[in-house]
């Protein structure tokens, strides 16, 4: 028997390591005592950057990019 992980959406990787790094920031900021309104709306704000950022540039490292052939 071949037991392998699920396939998932990059999107929604994307959003769980977005949501994973806002509320770490957000933990952080409250830890070093900044207010909570100040230190959600830079979780937010980190969260949404992250989501980006790792929708943009992440990828499967299984997958190999095509060659293209000049005509």
């Amino acid at each position: 028997m071949h037991l392998r992980a699920p396939s998932i959406a990059p999107g929604v990787q994307a959003f769980v390591w977005a949501v994973v790094f806002a509320v770490y920031v957000w933990l952080f900021m409250e830890g070093i005592g900044m207010s909570t309104a100040i230190a959600g709306i830079i979780g937010a704000l980190v969260g949404a950057a992250a989501f980006l950022i790792v929708r943009i540039y992440g990828n499967d490292p299984t997958r190999r990019e095509r060659r293209r052939t000049s005509p």
